[in-house]
């Protein structure tokens, strides 16, 4: 089943989180303590309220691969200053045509390797040509969005998931290739954790077919099963503490 932005008739985004605590408890009532015990801010009311450029979230996101995250930041505060403007308190971070038309070379000074830069730059073109825009990207089908992005040179399903669920908030995003949730899922399950980890070598706490199947009772709140296996995965949760 593909994400949809299309909830039930009267959800709001004062009520939607409510509505998805209910519908996952409802589908499982192993989750009521992992949902008792961490409160979802990103899918609260203040939380959906927040602005978020995608732009700057899927460039942020560029910057981040393979490198550690202070070293990401480090890099992110430097590529801003690059464009040195200031609409307040804190410089802002550059608008697409900006990043377009500024030489590689001065792009890498900000610590960012060259198909990094290449990476950004050719982003940064795409929105400013509007081939990718903010309105787009909100209402696009789920499919056809992961489909656009996923053509974007830098960006690949996980990091394109990874966006629709925390820079779009879109509530029903499920990604099969996150460790931290194939993790959260084995411990849910009940499978010895531990143990698997130790294994080594390429393995995987679940496989794809066994992780959509147990996650589509939760549509079209996957997003928010997706974090709290995370939440799982940080404890290696004991199946039998959430009886």
């Amino acid at each position: 089943m593909s994400p949809s932005k299309a909830q039930v008739v009267g959800t709001t985004t004062q009520t939607i989180l409510q509505e998805a605590c209910d519908h996952l408890i409802k589908a499982d009532e192993r989750l009521r303590p992992l949902i008792e015990q961490n409160p979802c801010k990103m899918f609260s009311p203040e939380g959906l309220a927040e602005r978020i450029d995608p732009f700057e979230s899927l460039a942020s996101g560029i910057i981040s691969q393979q490198v550690s995250g202070a070293a990401a930041k480090s890099i992110k505060a430097k590529f801003v200053g690059l464009f040195g403007q200031h609409d307040g308190p804190a410089p802002r971070f550059p608008h697409p045509s900006e990043v377009a038309q500024c030489p590689l070379v001065k792009l890498r000074t900000a610590g960012l390797s060259q198909r990094k830069a290449e990476y950004i730059q050719g982003l940064a073109e795409k929105f400013a040509s509007r081939e990718l825009s903010t309105e787009m990207l909100h209402d696009a089908p789920y499919d056809a969005l992961v489909e656009k992005l996923i053509a974007v040179r830098g960006l690949g399903r996980w990091s394109v998931e990874m966006f629709a669920c925390f820079g779009l908030k879109r509530m029903d995003v499920f990604s099969t290739g996150d460790l931290g949730v194939q993790r959260g899922m084995a411990a849910f399950a009940g499978r010895d954790v531990a143990k698997l980890k130790s294994k080594g070598g390429k393995w995987k706490y679940m496989s794809e077919k066994e992780m959509l199947d147990m996650s589509a009772k939760f549509a079209p709140y996957r997003s928010l099963f997706m974090w709290l296996m995370w939440r799982a995965a940080d404890s290696f949760t004991d199946v039998s503490t959430l009886e």
